[in-house]
Order: C-alpha cells, then structure tokens, then sequence
C-alpha cells in the first residue's frame, strides 16, 4: 500500500489552495484512535456559500476521511480532488443544500468505496495470475492497525466508523452524509467495531 506523498493536485480551480497532510501530531477522544487533529467544519452564514471558502473549510477534513478509508495519501488526495471537483461542478445545487459539507464527504466515501472493491479485484487477479499474494507494508503505529482493519469491512460499516472515530461525527450527523436513518447508522457502527476488534484480536494472537 503505498504511502508517498503524492504529486500536486492539478485541478486549475484547486491549484492555488495549499496541500493539506493528515500528519499533525494531537491527541483525539479518550478511547478513540490517535490521529491528526482537524478542525470542525466552520459555520456559514446567512451570506452566499462561496466555493473556494467552502474548499479551504473542508478539504482537510475530507482527505482524512478520503486516507482513513482508503489507507494512501495519493489516493486519498485524488477521491477528495474527485470529491470537490464534482461539488464545483453543481456548485449552484450543493451551495443550496443544507449541509454542503456533507454532500461532498457522501461522494468521498462512494469515490473511496470504489477504489477499495478496484483493489480487490486487482489483488485477485494478481494472486490468480502470479499464484502468490501482494506484499504489505507492517507499520508498527496501532492507529495504522486499526484503520487496517477499518478497511477490511463492509464499505458502509468502514464509512460509518471512519466518520465517528476520525471526523468526529454524531450518528445524526452521519446518517446525513450516508443519506441514510440514524438506527441504520448505529447498525453500521456496532457491526462494524465488533468486526474490527476481531480482526484486531485475531492479529495479535
């Protein structure tokens, strides 16, 4: 899995904001993994969303979800590009919605989802063609290994508890970016840990 840092982006609508990284070192929640502290989405006013106001608010928020999913810096640089590229596009629709933020964090996950399934079907392809499996990158960081096994789950479950561990989010504020009901949300986010924790136990024994 890679994790070089990846060229810059290329978008001319993006090319003048500055890069983002997931590598500043705080402290999160008690019980939760340690990661790089983002900040909260900033409250709009009553004024007209801009988009590059929207952009510089988000985009740090949105790679780190884009990498907790996906496990690389580079790929996760391209799902938020993705992401905010699609968002400019119908700029006039998201602006109006309620929750711009999580209108664009609902295409990063899907963009993210995608790239996961491409990955396993390559890696399948490869096991089947060359008979032997892909070599991995150990890192010794226990956040590394929980999002490992993060990403192991079902698209949805790994989505859910990426946005509760990583960004923060309520299960309300969760089922608005996954469009879906908030007992769903908690579903996800009970069989997802369980799952995670036994990948976990089943890597330590």
């Amino acid at each position: 899995m890679s994790t070089e840092e990846p060229p810059g982006a290329s978008d001319s609508v993006m090319d003048s904001q500055g890069a983002a990284t997931t590598s500043d070192a705080s402290g999160s929640a008690p019980g939760r993994p340690l990661l790089a502290a983002v900040p909260n989405p900033v409250e709009v006013s009553d004024e007209p969303l801009l988009f590059d106001d929207f952009y510089r608010n988000e985009r740090r928020q949105v790679l780190g979800l884009a990498f907790v999913l996906t496990g690389s810096l580079s790929v996760a640089e391209d799902v938020t590009q993705d992401a905010f590229t699609a968002a400019f596009r119908h700029w006039r629709t998201v602006s109006g919605c309620d929750s711009p933020g999580a209108w664009v964090r609902r295409v990063a996950c899907n963009r993210a989802a995608s790239v996961v399934r491409r990955r396993l079907v390559e890696a399948k392809a490869l096991v089947r063609l060359a008979k032997r499996t892909q070599t991995t990158i150990e890192l010794d960081e226990g956040d590394e290994a929980f999002w490992q096994a993060v990403r192991r789950l079902p698209p949805r479950q790994a989505q859910a508890v990426a946005l509760y561990y990583f960004a923060d989010y309520s299960v309300r504020e969760i089922a608005a970016v996954l469009d879906c009901s908030e007992g769903t949300v908690k579903t996800h986010l009970s069989r997802g840990r369980a799952a995670a924790a036994r990948h976990l136990r089943l890597e330590d024994s």
